[in-house]
């Protein structure tokens, strides 16, 4: 089976936009089975094509943790038509990036999701219109102070896109959270993280302290006040259409 999924290590410095438009560009290989099935193997569950094992771009067998997650990447696979667009896999993206690569290098990743922690979304505040800075406060004050309570302090609120440092501590207990999660937990919370611009909402996300429509609607805030102002074009819509996607993918993984 030919490379043709991108591991983590590629992906970190794209947002999925820019992933988007570049697997646009690939010539997609073409569909070569006729059922996608997921398969008990040890230490879970193997997606088959036509009996053979899905392969990671690391030539390991493709296993997830559980059935449900794996029947949904089976119907990723069985969703294609008549080429195999990886574009349209988010889970079996996600997967494989955690299998090939964040198992190899989970400090790192672990310590890049803690980075985003300390320029959350939720700490930078805009400073007008009045109407936007109460949206702001009515739907993300909710989410940070559970965050405070869960790790022991508070955040620093910012007015505007000046830089402040948040408390060593409380990134600290941030960074111990995650120590104990799978891979593909983490490469999946660092994909939410990375779509959300906000370390607390995927954490929020993962403990089902919010649901992932709220989270979405947290997540783009402002974005949405321009909509409502000026409108929306049809490219946004549609990149954040894909963005939706990608963070839905991470969403059921963190909650599977």
């Amino acid at each position: 089976m030919r490379d043709y999924l991108e591991s983590l290590e590629q992906d970190a410095a794209k947002d999925p936009e820019q992933r988007a438009r570049e697997l646009s560009r690939r010539e997609l290989p073409k569909r070569f089975y006729k059922e996608a099935t997921a398969a008990p193997v040890e230490g879970g569950y193997a997606i088959h094509l036509d009996g053979r094992p899905v392969k990671t771009p690391g030539k390991s067998t493709l296993v997830l943790p559980g059935e449900a997650l794996a029947n949904a990447v089976a119907a990723e696979w069985q969703a294609q038509e008549k080429v195999i667009n990886p574009g349209a896999m988010p889970l079996t993206r996600i997967a494989n990036s955690a299998q090939d690569a964040v198992s190899q290098r989970f400090a790192e990743v672990a310590d890049e999701i803690t980075r985003f922690c300390g320029t959350d979304a939720l700490c930078y505040r805009a400073d007008e219109p009045e109407t936007l800075v109460a949206r702001q406060t009515e739907l993300w004050d909710p989410v940070l102070r559970w965050a405070e309570a869960l790790l022991g302090g508070r955040f620093e609120l910012v007015a505007g896109l000046i830089h402040r440092e948040q408390p060593e501590a409380l990134l600290k207990a941030y960074r111990a959270r995650l120590e104990d999660v799978s891979p593909l937990r983490l490469a999946a919370l660092h994909t939410a993280t990375s779509i959300a611009g906000s370390a607390l909402l995927a954490l929020a996300v993962t403990e089902r302290e919010v649901s992932v429509d709220d989270a979405w609607t947290m997540a783009h805030v402002e974005e949405d006040f321009n909509v409502e102002r000026w409108g929306e074009d049809a490219e946004a819509s549609a990149i954040r259409a894909y963005k939706r996607t990608e963070f839905e993918a991470a969403a059921l993984i963190l909650r599977s």
